[in-house]
């Protein structure tokens, strides 16, 4: 029985990157010598233990064989006779598929060394093929180590399209599409993320609605940058810079899907796209099954975002009006990952990725001047019912009107577009 580190410990040790956890392959062994040993079995699918002092992961060196189209169609093979060689093969990127043995030895048998000097991604074998869930761990990889300078390798970047064209890609679940288009929005690049999957022509098939944006033409006093696409890279990008948290990242992907929707004679204008944007950003959600807290930022991003990059012409009974539909007054939390994507949104076009943005400061005290306004004096006062509310909000608006050294107005709506 041989034990080797494997995976991803291996590779960041080699890059100089933290090891935050580490997995091994065991050779040579069985499910009951594991056992024996003291190890703990969770593996399902095939033979996974927990050491039983460190907890790490001990796996059987296995082997897997193509059954049927899709993520689940494998059968597992993990045996005595199962070298680590046969083990690696199967991997999905060279840079994950080297090991070190107990005297902290490299074994390479692919090339994965060569690659981290190359700052390369390339699949192992053509077994890449067979598991189309490795297209979106590929443009996930891309995301984390764009900043290191990685690229894709065009021989793997080329299998990936043939996969796309054999309908792989059609056969993944919902879950583990947005598990792994989750973990690729929270890397460092993001943006790297969606176009590895433009590039492939897999974006179509996951995110038909973020592929529909690139192409479509936007006013360029206020989009130098280009197509609709290109801006929501950038922000992608902004996103990432501001430490954004997921929900807002994901809302940042989607908040302009209203865009490919506009019609053709209101271009290069979009029009009422924030809520023409709320069907595609629903259906995305309803298909990946996104976790509510995403979907509902989302939708709040996508339907408002342009209030508050339009914050300074909005009258207080019109941002009190907005202050309640993003249900502020009742979830403060959603407060931090609103304005970050709003700010996302304004980062992302070229000339403002550094620019000032006080929109966020002004939005928060006003909120925060309208958050301090009660009903407890309007009862004192002896109001009832209806009229309680109807003067609470009045007082906000002339608190909203304070802060933004408004004057006493308090009414209004929103500015055009």
């Amino acid at each position: 029985m041989e034990c080797y580190r494997v995976g991803g410990a291996v590779r960041d040790a080699l890059l100089g990157r933290p090891v935050t956890e580490t997995d091994w392959v065991v050779v040579g062994a069985t499910p009951e010598s594991m056992v024996e040993a003291g190890y703990r079995p969770v593996g399902k699918e095939f033979p996974v233990f927990l050491h039983p002092e460190t907890g790490e992961e001990y796996a059987l060196a296995r082997t897997e064989r193509k059954t049927a189209r899709g993520y689940h169609g494998f059968a597992f093979h993990a045996a005595p006779d199962v070298t680590l060689e046969d083990d690696l093969a199967r991997r999905d990127l060279t840079i994950n598929a080297m090991a070190e043995d107990a005297a902290g030895r490299l074994v390479d048998p692919y090339g994965g060394y060569a690659d981290l000097q190359a700052r390369r991604l390339r699949h192992v074998t053509e077994a890449f093929a067979e598991d189309p869930v490795r297209i979106l761990r590929l443009a996930r990889f891309a995301a984390r180590f764009a900043e290191d300078g990685f690229e894709v390798a065009e021989e793997t970047l080329e299998l990936c399209r043939r996969m796309v064209g054999a309908g792989e890609v059609d056969a993944l679940v919902p879950e583990r599409v947005w598990q792994e288009l989750s973990r690729g929005l929270m890397e460092p690049a993001p943006r790297r993320m969606i176009e590895v999957l433009r590039a492939c022509g897999a974006l179509e098939r996951v995110l038909p609605e973020v592929e529909a944006l690139f192409g479509v033409p936007q006013r360029p006093e206020y989009h130098p940058e280009g197509d609709a696409g290109t801006h929501t890279l950038m922000v992608l990008d902004a996103a990432a810079w501001l430490d954004a948290p997921l929900e807002a990242r994901f809302a940042a992907l989607v908040h302009d899907l209203g865009k490919a929707l506009t019609p053709e004679h209101d271009l290069p204008r979009h029009p009422g796209h924030e809520a023409r944007g709320l069907e595609p950003v629903e259906a995305v959600c309803t298909r990946l099954r996104v976790p509510r807290a995403c979907r509902d930022m989302a939708r709040l991003v996508t339907r408002y975002h342009m209030h508050v990059q339009r914050l300074e012409r909005l009258r207080p009974r019109t941002v009190v009006d907005l202050f309640e539909a993003l249900d502020l007054f009742r979830r403060p939390e959603r407060l931090e990952p609103f304005l970050v994507a709003c700010e996302a949104d304004f980062r992302g076009r070229h000339g403002q990725e550094r620019a000032a943005w006080p929109q966020g400061e002004q939005f928060r005290r006003a909120l925060a001047a309208a958050a301090d306004v009660t009903a407890r004096p309007f009862v004192a006062q002896g109001l009832q019912g209806p009229e309680v509310g109807r003067a609470v909000r009045e007082a906000r608006c002339r608190a909203v009107a304070t802060a933004l050294g408004r004057g006493r107005g308090s009414s209004g709506t929103p500015a055009g577009d």
